[in-house]
């Protein structure tokens, strides 16, 4: 499973929008047969939509059933939680933000194991705030760190099979919120000039980290780190 995705299975969990798309697009295009699941049946071209729920087991259950064989699986699937100082952080927050992110990740992949080839990769997806720290980020701090450990521990329990984390950064998807609203042009211009490369990051500049950890068996219990010079 060197350098090609030709002939072989993608699964993109919370593949509907954002950088999860254009994931499941580039490894379409890269030949592979290419699975998105989501709440929604929304999945860019090439690729197969399966609905699904990362917190109802039972459907991811049947999701990767009729699947099968899976080669490759990126968890990109989170939840819109914003970021709450601690004074108002609230029971809710806590628990929509740490299911989307880390218990639906760890469920997916427990979930898969019947399905993973034995040289399969496993990538999940943290974020730049687990190590840039400041004020109101402690809830995604937390989570994002926690998928970094979560990786790496992976990599040791499931081997051969590789686990490895991508660590973006500020990327320009609806996360900031809708195409061309003033809210979003705000917000990445700002971050853009405090960037050493001047700019933020397209969701395809992302999809090309998953898909490298993918195809390169030499890499795993890595956090890959796609921000920009963010974290300098």
């Amino acid at each position: 499973m060197s350098g090609s995705l030709e002939g072989q299975s993608v699964v993109v969990v919370g593949g509907s929008t954002g950088i999860g798309c254009a994931v499941g697009e580039l490894a379409a295009k890269a030949g592979a047969r290419t699975y998105v699941l989501s709440r929604s049946a929304h999945a860019p071209e090439g690729t197969r939509a399966i609905v699904a729920d990362v917190t109802d087991a039972a459907s991811m259950e049947a999701a990767f059933a009729q699947i099968g064989r899976i080669h490759h699986i990126a968890y990109t699937a989170w939840s819109r939680q914003g970021a709450p100082p601690l004074a108002t952080l609230t029971s809710d927050h806590l628990q929509q933000s740490f299911a989307a992110k880390l218990f639906g990740a760890l469920h997916a992949v427990r979930l898969a194991l019947p399905y993973l080839d034995p040289s399969a990769s496993i990538t999940l997806t943290s974020g730049q705030v687990s190590r840039k720290y400041g004020v109101g980020s402690v809830l995604k701090g937390s989570v994002n760190a926690a998928v970094d450990a979560a990786g790496k521990h992976l990599a040791k329990e499931l081997a051969p099979r590789r686990v490895n984390v991508i660590s973006p950064g500020v990327t320009d998807t609806s996360q900031w919120g809708e195409p061309g609203s003033a809210k979003r042009l705000e917000t990445l211009e700002r971050v853009s000039a405090a960037l050493p490369v001047k700019r933020v990051a397209t969701p395809e500049e992302l999809a090309s980290a998953y898909l490298f950890v993918m195809t390169n068996p030499f890499v795993t219990g890595a956090v890959v780190d796609v921000d920009g010079g963010g974290l300098l």
